[in-house]
């Protein structure tokens, strides 16, 4: 079975500039990324998808391939994930004759991820035939029946779920205990199967299997608190080894 890791690390990142090459308890934050995909049992190939020619330098040097360059149009800020894996396995097919059958999106921007977590999403993709795409998740930290909108005429707040949806009479105000347990995604990765990006163009498909991800390895850097919390955790990590 062949299956093929994509590492996307774009060169315009807002929130935190050059974060993907940034150092990080001293490697550049790509590395990390690289060298669990390197770790993984499963992975058959790792390759990484940039506009950037510094940052495609750097992943080389810590192992990574990097057979083309993406497109600077599917490199801007608003560009999707299923613009980079469609150039992706389109460049792949059409100039190796390569055709994966379960593709994984690594996100750099979540180092604390590690093989095994990477592993367990794909095994958890092959034990389910019947699911187009696997996503690790987290328990929220942040329940929706506790969430607020502004009101259209901009003076107070309103809950952002009616009581029709949640069947509670002020949610804000009960203990979050009461409330079905809510999910979310932990950013770190996505694991799918080829068909599920070319024919049903998604990256969740239709049927989306699961596996927990303890939070403490889910930090995904948006800002710079994220990344200061990213380092700290990392570090605790380094000393503990």
């Amino acid at each position: 079975m062949k299956v093929l890791g994509i590492i996307p690390a774009r060169g315009g990142s807002k929130g935190v500039p050059r974060k993907n090459i940034r150092n990080l308890c001293g490697n550049p934050l790509i590395a990390w990324t690289i060298e669990e995909a390197k770790k993984s049992k499963l992975l058959t190939r790792i390759i990484v998808t940039t506009e950037d020619s510094e940052i495609a330098k750097v992943a080389r040097a810590y192992g990574a391939e990097i057979p083309f360059m993406r497109p600077k149009e599917l490199a801007a800020d608003l560009s999707t994930d299923m613009d980079f894996l469609t150039h992706a396995l389109d460049w792949l097919r059409d100039k190796e004759g390569y055709e994966p059958d379960i593709v994984v999106t690594l996100r750099v921007t979540a180092p604390l991820k590690t093989a095994a977590h990477i592993d367990e999403g794909i095994q958890k993709l092959i034990d389910n035939p019947d699911a187009d795409a696997a996503r690790p998740i987290h328990e929220s930290p942040k329940h929706p029946y506790k969430m607020w909108k502004i009101s259209e005429d901009e003076t107070h707040l309103e809950e952002f779920l009616s009581k029709s949806f949640t069947g509670f009479d002020e949610p804000h105000n009960l203990p979050r205990q009461l409330f079905p347990k809510v999910y979310v995604h932990t950013g770190a990765m996505d694991i799918m199967r080829r068909r599920t990006i070319q024919e049903l163009k998604s990256t969740s498909g239709n049927k989306l299997a699961y596996f927990f991800m303890d939070p403490k390895d889910s930090v995904n850097i948006d800002s710079e608190m994220d990344f200061q919390m990213a380092e700290f955790l990392m570090s605790k990590r380094l000393e503990n080894k």
